[in-house]
């Protein structure tokens, strides 16, 4: 009894120093901060590639852009060279033609039955292989496809970084002041979100010139909505936490509070959100260039492409199953990918 009588008479009579209250220096503290969202980074990694469709999803992206960055050389036919002798050859496989398999014969239906010919071997050109066929100009459907995929995601990534740049300052700033600033922002996004998207985009593809620019402008007009949404909203909830107020208690302003404490917070879900509109953007691009509204003739994306392979599909089919095939793909990249992110970020 007489020993906790000594301990307690010790903690009553203790006074705080001036040393107690000194912080850590600089270099100690960035040092603990970084080794800490290191290991929120490192968890979250551990999470996403532990599930086997999120890794399925990033092997079919990255093949799909390896693809389009080197795809339109691999077949040895440039995209846009035109031979109207080889117009409408059918796929022919180095390898595979051989055993009578994707040797470029076709079926070509008459009014009296159908007929099978083969183009390569009546012009004489066996020695010739066109991977996915030729279309009614005489060009390589294999380059053109691949470079179509390369044109769609550049328009695809362009716009979604635009629509991620303006989403995002817009969706923090109307949830982070709130009051009437958010009240007036999220009205200004009632009025453009009941428009219906594709009729501001068919109506403004109609004015503009068709081009890249003019699509990008088009993904633009309402793709970054839903962007401001999921930003607010995580801003809100986040905004609430400890941390920020702890960081706003201790005098910190509202940019430091907004890109040190709120946006590295949210990120994840906004690149979820990223990973599902890219795709959106790719489907967007191949209505308005299947429509005819989108790049102007002469030039491939996967929407002129479909467009052409529809245009022939009960003649040739084979001109629509390979960019049918590659789109379906990157859809599936995109929502396995976005959908791991999710699951990892939770």
């Amino acid at each position: 009894m007489a020993k906790t009588a000594v301990v307690e008479k010790s903690i009553t009579e203790y006074v705080p120093q001036q040393e107690d209250f000194v912080l850590a220096p600089a270099e100690q503290r960035s040092s603990t901060a970084a080794e800490a969202v290191g290991g929120v980074k490192h968890e979250t990694l551990k999470r996403f590639f532990a599930q086997k469709s999120a890794v399925a999803g990033v092997v079919i992206l990255g093949l799909l852009i390896l693809l389009a960055i080197i795809g339109p050389y691999l077949s040895g036919h440039a995209y846009d060279a035109q031979d109207l002798s080889r117009a409408n050859m059918a796929p022919r496989v180095p390898g595979l033609a051989s055993m009578g398999i994707l040797d470029g014969s076709e079926n070509m239906a008459k009014t009296t039955g159908s007929e099978k010919i083969n183009k390569y071997e009546d012009l004489g050109i066996t020695d010739t292989y066109y991977l996915f066929g030729t279309d009614t100009l005489g060009r390589d459907m294999f380059s053109r496809c691949f470079m179509g995929l390369r044109i769609s995601l550049i328009i695809a990534l362009l716009a979604t970084v635009i629509n991620l740049i303006i989403g995002m300052n817009y969706g923090i700033i109307s949830g982070y002041f709130g009051g009437m600033t958010d009240i007036i922002m999220q009205r200004v996004i009632d009025v453009i979100g009941s428009i219906p998207t594709l009729v501001v985009v068919t109506l403004l593809m109609l004015v503009l010139e068709p081009g890249m620019g003019s699509i990008i402008l088009a993904l633009m007009l309402s793709g970054w909505i839903s962007m401001s949404l999921i930003a607010r909203a995580e801003v809100l909830k986040v905004k609430e936490l400890e941390y920020v107020q702890a960081a706003r208690t201790m005098g910190a302003g509202h940019g430091h509070i907004i890109f040190r404490e709120i946006v590295p917070n949210i990120l994840g879900k906004l690149v979820t959100q990223i990973m599902l509109s890219i795709p959106a953007a790719v489907f967007l691009e191949a209505f308005l260039s299947f429509v005819g509204l989108g790049m102007p003739a002469g030039t491939c994306s996967l929407g002129t492409l479909l467009s052409d392979g529809f245009q022939n599909a009960l003649l040739h089919p084979y001109k629509l199953l390979p960019a049918a095939i590659i789109m379906i793909l990157l859809m599936v990249g995109c929502h396995l990918v976005a959908e791991g992110l999710k699951k990892a970020t939770e």
